[in-house]
């Protein structure tokens, strides 16, 4: 499910004023600490969850700079990826906007949206 306008208001109260979510999506670890990775032109902030919630950010887990890349995500069984030591694991919706966030690094082609009808 895509994230709701209602999570994209939450998330900016965390972030720099005047920076732009460029990408946001969703993570987890072991499916019980749950975080919002949100992407700007300078950042990529991480929220951790309020316990046992998905959608009410409650502080900045961590802040990397927006050259750190997040994939590449591996698709077994759960698709994971691996940051700042961490394995997150994302639904399968997700994958596609983490692809996204590492194609622009590359100044490449970006995929191509798997919603566009949203």
């Amino acid at each position: 499910m895509p994230v709701s306008a209602e999570m994209r208001r939450r998330v900016r109260g965390f972030l720099p004023a005047g920076e732009e979510i460029r990408y946001i999506f969703p993570a987890s670890w072991n499916e019980t600490v749950y975080f919002v990775f949100v992407v700007t032109d300078s950042a990529v902030t991480v929220l951790s969850n309020r316990f046992w919630s998905r959608t009410r950010p409650k502080r900045i887990w961590h802040v990397f700079p927006r050259g750190v890349r997040l994939g590449p995500v591996e698709t077994n069984l759960i698709p994971v990826f691996e940051l700042g030591g961490h394995t997150f694991e994302v639904e399968d919706e997700y994958v596609s906007v983490i692809n996204a966030c590492d194609a622009e690094l590359d100044g490449g082609d970006l995929p191509r949206d798997p919603f566009p009808e949203l």
